[in-house]
């Protein structure tokens, strides 16, 4: 059977979020971000004409198109209006699969014939704006990698239908710079060897592509000819993550405790980054060597950022470790999640800093967790020798 797979997108989510809340905003060039030395969270079509690009650095954004106007932004607003549209359309669809905080991908396979799928979308589409009066736009097709790219050229407030017949000659003249997870090494990569559109990749021999990028290359291979098989994965929110440690003998050596959950607080902050999460509510447990337990929590502005977690984890445990117990066993838990990405939380933070968690997360995900450490961890790793 044919899949009918329809990947959704709330057009500039956050800028929608603050036109809702606050109409002047309504057709002037707006960013979302902070800081002078900070980058761009998102930014309106108007923004757009003139250059300005999601990650740019501020500065840059602010010398393309002066006369925008630069909001903070507001993730608390935008992950209630996220929950709306969520439970609008987890309520009419049979398999849905929350990829972030604006966008969705349905897996409708089955629902009657072809175009029948695109009039019960379309229907879908209409009951959210109706509701949350937020713009959007979709593309149906046979698999998330060609519905992705169909929605990125829908936009703004398009929709695309790409049967099976059509996806090779939709993706033939785009960039390659369109498939999604293509980066900025890659392209250079295959740009150096003249590959500049899907066309010209999906002609290249696949063992050539596996010589010069690995698995990577196979995959790049498999998504230029709109192959695809990963299943649209059932939505389920989670509610927290959490570590616990448990010392080998109990302690009140106050740098191995602080150390310790520094390199938790490093560890769990990776895992949010890696599936998409951001935290609101920072929860530390203490259990003494009388086994008297005690758990302390505070609520923070959402972030997925070790530096931020870092600081409030410590200020817990300094306020809360009083008795001056051996300690056997420490713990910390975030709550209050919310789908999104570590960008979209940096309103404050500089590009240099966000280079240096992609730079850091990079190098976990293809060498392990233990392959790069912040000095704290290292600290505590070499006390465990």
């Amino acid at each position: 059977m044919q899949r009918a797979i329809v990947h959704l997108d709330l057009d500039s989510f956050f800028v929608s979020c603050e036109r809702l809340t606050n109409r002047q905003l309504t057709g002037i060039p707006l960013i979302i971000g902070g800081g002078d030395r900070g980058v761009v969270s998102s930014c309106s079509y108007e923004a757009r004409a003139f250059g300005v690009r999601s990650a740019m650095p501020i500065r840059m954004a602010m010398r393309l198109c002066p006369q925008a106007k630069i909001i903070k932004g507001d993730m608390e607003l935008y992950s209630k209006m996220s929950a709306e549209v969520t439970e609008i359309i987890a309520e009419k669809a049979p398999v849905m699969e929350k990829a972030s905080i604006d966008e969705f991908y349905l897996d409708l396979t089955g629902m009657d014939r072809f175009y029948s799928v695109n009039q019960w979308t379309s229907e879908l589409v209409t009951a959210i704006q109706k509701e949350t009066h937020l713009p959007l736009s979709y593309a149906l097709s046979v698999n998330k990698t060609v519905s992705k790219m169909g929605t990125n050229e829908a936009k703004p407030a398009g929709v695309l239908v790409i049967p099976a017949q059509d996806v090779q000659p939709f993706l033939n003249p785009l960039s390659i710079r369109k498939i999604p997870m293509l980066g900025q090494a890659t392209y250079d990569s295959l740009a150096r060897l003249g590959i500049r559109t899907i066309e010209t990749l999906s002609t290249m021999p696949s063992e050539i592509l596996f010589q010069l990028l690995g698995k990577n290359g196979l995959d790049l291979w498999r998504k230029a000819n709109g192959i695809d098989f990963t299943p649209v994965e059932p939505y389920r929110e989670r509610k927290s993550i959490s570590v616990e440690h448990t010392f080998s003998q109990d302690t009140i050596d106050l740098i191995l405790l602080r150390t310790t959950l520094l390199g938790m607080v490093e560890r769990l902050a990776f895992q949010l980054r890696t599936e998409g999460w951001l935290t609101s509510v920072v929860s530390i447990k203490i259990r003494y060597t009388n086994f008297d337990t005690e758990t302390k929590q505070c609520k923070i502005n959402y972030t997925a950022a070790d530096h931020v977690l870092n600081a409030y984890v410590l200020d817990l445990f300094d306020k809360h470790y009083q008795r001056r117990m051996r300690l056997r066993l420490i713990g910390i838990n975030f709550s209050g999640l919310v789908r999104g990405n570590y960008q979209i939380n940096l309103f404050e933070d500089s590009q240099e800093i966000m280079a240096l968690y992609e730079a850091m997360d990079y190098i976990k995900k293809q060498y392990g967790l233990q392959a790069v450490h912040r000095c704290s961890s290292a600290l505590l790793k070499s006390k465990k020798k």
